[in-house]
């Protein structure tokens, strides 16, 4: 059947003489529409509110001057894809990419020049976006708004991070400087390795600053050029929502495969070498000096995720709790003081923290898969040809996925031959859910084709013909893995089936009920995926063994690496589902954009139901990336036991839980999880407090907020959220990152007593063993029941149980209220943390371990 598509009414004209004011055209959402427009004031008013909340800004920021240099990057950076500079720049760096890739082999080649051709896609992806109509002037003023709101608060938060990550850099130094060389290695040069590490910890948290701030960027200019689009096509609309949402994922991920091959490109032409010769360290080994990298990232991610998730969330309660409960507002209405706040945390914690988190995802696999591929074609005598197809196969799979996930985002169309036709209801349109997941199926599809060639050509070794078709059926188990997880998180959070309907069922005895419901359905939902991501573990480390692959004794050695591939097929379609993922906060902030400016009700319509599909998107990413970190931590736990093995020519290869020392660690990093989730909680419930106060205050001493003749003061808001954001993410991020140093120093004190000197090391192996499968549980628990929760609430929106306005309604909202800090900052944050926990014992291993006697 041929496609539907509403007809939009034209807009008459963009200026601000009341286009969407008045008549036909005003948004019928509440009693008192005309008033909620009038908030924003009209005209020259408009343009006047846009000044008024920029000097409100500078105003109520107390420390602005100390940030006046980076605010004002943030903001020339909207220039920069008109710039013919930098495109010289570009240019440039694509010459010296061609270049570098002649001297690199075909394989690293390959690779380099295909993150050449994503920066090429990304940027023409950029110019098209930037072409889009921005709509009237009411969309334009109130974007403007949450642009100048998510520059100010992303100013503030990575400025916090960047003094924080001085202090761990110079830590770094130190253990690498001070430290024994590690077996094997006593020719090499303490210091400069020090130096180099510090480096690549830099680099890596400065590339996922800017894989945040990437995300905050596209985020922020997308929204009001989705909400003009919905303006006129519904198809539109989704296809430039997701293509915004795939800018963010392609350089993201760019970021994370051109920074790790050129870095270990520097630490080739330095230390590559046959093994005994000074000062050199064989190709196999070279990616334990990436680990760096990795920290870098986590290091970065676990702050942003903590700050932007208690922004977000801290806002989103406030303005719920006030507008709803208080006074009856409708969804993202202009007189709720708290709103353009709201819509700020949408940019800062789903699109900036969201990049930060998968640039350490990918940065945690790549670099764990990379050592266990130098580990076992060492293990196995392979030749140096084979050996560095094994090392570098992560890097050429992730590569792989810059072009099928772009193949699955551009096969997204925008329907321009039904865009004349009329439907009578945006219902009838084709769920926009279906069109991302064809798209998905066409970027899964590409990466099978990928996955097979990339495992013939990189993983083909002479002693074992048929291992890479072994490895490539590990990648399809990731895949399918992947594929898994997605479902079952849409059948634990969509309203469309069975779980979250109970919960709305329950909704009608009270709001008692409503809570315990959503209690039940996230226990629930722990156990299917926990049980997908054991089968995916053992089935991997199954066909490795079985792939021929033997070590100097006879023993099959490929259980591991097998492991590691399937991480890779889960991952092998990050950029698409990144994409999805940023799709949701862009259409939440189109909705926004169309209510304050007092659109017809056919245009909120629209983006109601992109914004609906987008809460499903983002728990099915929040399912994908928790399944991905736990098959990651396996990785990095293997890598951790390889590096003490290396570092201190010990075997390391099981760990005993039944030792005291063992156990006791166990027991600390199950505990840390809890009280780094309950921090984060404790967080957003004393932001949002401040924020209740502020907004009831506001209320309560302007008077004119209601009936639209006095303007709500949305920058004190912003101002209020961003300093409570700040103060209160830096204790939960220490105590993740301080503890497990705690506990591995104090163990290896106690060893050197005792005469163990791995006890350290295998402390920390149980605290990451605890600490990695309580983090899985617990998250997999807060994000299906916040998002089972939040859809409730809009499944009773449209129109069941009561509809809006019943109790089961109120009921929802309270629900919803309690699941947001569950979702979207204490379950997000936990992906980072059991990661980080992982690459802090990889890279400060020398700090936990004695050296042999």
């Amino acid at each position: 059947m041929d496609d539907v598509e509403v007809l939009m009414p034209p807009v008459a004209g963009t200026s601000g003489a009341g286009t969407g004011r008045g008549g036909q055209h005003v948004s019928n959402r509440g009693a008192n529409a005309a008033a909620a427009a009038a908030a924003l004031g009209g005209g020259a008013g408009t343009g006047a509110a846009g000044h008024d909340f920029a000097q409100s800004m500078r105003r109520t920021s107390s420390s602005a001057r100390s940030r006046k240099t980076l605010k004002q990057i943030l903001v020339n950076m909207d220039m920069l894809p008109r710039s013919s500079t930098l495109r010289s720049v570009l240019g440039v760096l694509g010459f010296c990419l061609m270049f570098l890739a002649l001297f690199q082999g075909f394989a690293l080649g390959s690779i380099l020049l295909i993150c050449l051709g994503a920066i090429v896609v990304s940027w023409a992806l950029i110019h098209w976006m930037l072409l889009q109509d921005e709509g009237p002037v009411e969309m334009r003023t109130i974007a403007g708004f949450i642009r100048e709101g998510s520059d100010s608060f992303f100013a503030r938060v990575y400025g916090t991070i960047f003094k924080l990550s001085l202090p761990m850099a110079a830590l770094l130094f130190m253990v690498y400087a001070l430290r024994k060389p590690s077996k094997g290695h006593e020719s090499l040069w303490a210091g400069g390795l020090a130096f180099l590490t510090a480096l690549s910890f830099m680099l890596g948290a400065g590339c996922s600053a800017f894989a945040g701030y990437i995300g905050l960027w596209t985020s922020v200019r997308a929204n009001v050029r989705v909400s003009a689009c919905a303006l006129r096509s519904y198809h539109g609309t989704i296809q430039l929502a997701l293509r915004s949402g795939a800018i963010a994922a392609l350089i993201v991920v760019t970021l994370v495969v051109l920074g790790i091959s050129l870095l270990f490109i520097v630490y080739a032409g330095i230390y590559e070498g046959v093994e005994g010769e000074p000062g050199a360290i064989p190709f196999a080994r070279l990616p334990l000096l990436l680990v760096g990298f990795g920290f870098g990232g986590s290091f970065v991610a676990i702050f942003s995720q903590l700050g932007g998730g208690i922004f977000t969330k801290a806002a989103d309660v406030g303005a719920d709790l006030v507008g709803k409960i208080d006074h009856d507002l409708p969804e993202d209405d202009p007189r709720n003081p708290a709103v353009i706040a709201d819509l700020v945390g949408d940019n800062v914690g789903d699109c900036s923290a969201r990049g930060a988190d998968l640039f350490e995802s990918i940065s945690a696999e790549i670099i764990s898969a990379m050592i266990l591929g130098g580990t076992l074609s060492t293990d196995c005598g392979m030749s140096s040809t084979e050996a560095r197809g094994f090392v570098l196969f992560p890097l050429l799979v992730h590569a792989f996925d810059l072009i099928v996930s772009t193949v699955g985002v551009l096969s997204v169309p925008d329907r321009p031959s039904s865009d004349t036709l009329i439907a009578t209801s945006v219902k009838q349109m084709e769920d926009p859910l279906n069109i991302l997941k064809r798209g998905y199926a066409v970027s899964l599809g590409c990466a099978v084709v990928g996955f097979f060639l990339a495992t013939r050509w990189m993983l083909y070794t002479a002693t074992a013909p048929s291992a890479w078709f072994y490895f490539f059926l590990c990648g399809l188990v990731g895949m399918a893995t992947a594929y898994l997880q997605v479902i079952i998180t849409q059948y634990y959070t969509d309203y469309d089936y069975q779980p979250v309907r109970r919960i709305a069922k329950a909704c009608e005895s009270g709001h008692a009920t409503n809570v315990i419901a959503g209690l039940g359905v996230g226990m629930e939902s722990v156990m299917i995926p926990t049980i997908v991501m054991s089968a995916a573990i053992l089935s991997s480390y199954w066909l490795g063994l079985s792939s021929g692959l033997v070590d100097a004794e006879g023993k099959p050695n490929g259980g591991l690496f097998g492991t590691a591939v399937a991480t890779m097929g889960m991952l092998s379609t990050a950029v698409y589902v990144l994409a999805m993922d940023v799709f949701g906060p862009i259409a939440d902030n189109a909705g926004g954009i169309v209510e304050m400016s007092a659109q017809p009700e056919s245009v909120r319509d629209i983006t109601d139901r992109l914004d609906a599909v987008g809460n499903t998107t983002k728990a099915t990413t929040k399912g994908y990336a928790v399944g991905s970190a736990g098959l990651a931590c396996f990785l990095l736990f293997r890598a951790f036991m390889d590096e003490v093995t290396e570092y201190t020519g010990l075997e390391f290869e099981t760990v005993d839980i039944a030792t005291p020392e063992v156990f006791v660690g166990g027991f600390l990093g199950a505990a840390m999880v809890f009280r780094f989730a309950a921090m984060a909680m404790e967080a957003v419930g004393s932001s949002a407090q401040a924020v209740v106060a502020e907004v009831r205050r506001q209320f309560r001493d302007i008077r004119g907020i209601m009936d639209g003749t006095e303007k709500p003061q949305y920058a004190v808001c912003v101002d209020v959220v961003s300093k409570s954001a700040l103060a209160k993410m830096t204790k939960p991020g220490l105590l993740v990152t301080l503890m497990p140093i705690s506990v591995g120093v104090f163990f290896r004190i106690v060893g050197g007593y005792v005469g163990d000197p791995l006890l350290g090391a295998k402390s920390l192996a149980g605290l990451l063993m605890f600490s990695t499968v309580t983090g899985i549980m617990l998250a997999l628990f807060l994000n299906n029941a916040g998002g089972a929760w939040d859809n409730t609430k809009k499944y009773i929106e449209t129109g069941a149980h009561g509809g809006k306005g019943s109790e089961a309604h109120k009921a929802a909202v309270t629900g919803d209220t309690v699941g947001d800090p569950s979702k979207d900052t204490a379950g997000p944050a936990l992906h980072v943390l059991i990661k980080l926990v992982s690459t802090i014992t990889l890279v400060l291993c020398p700090l936990f371990v004695g050296t042999a006697p």
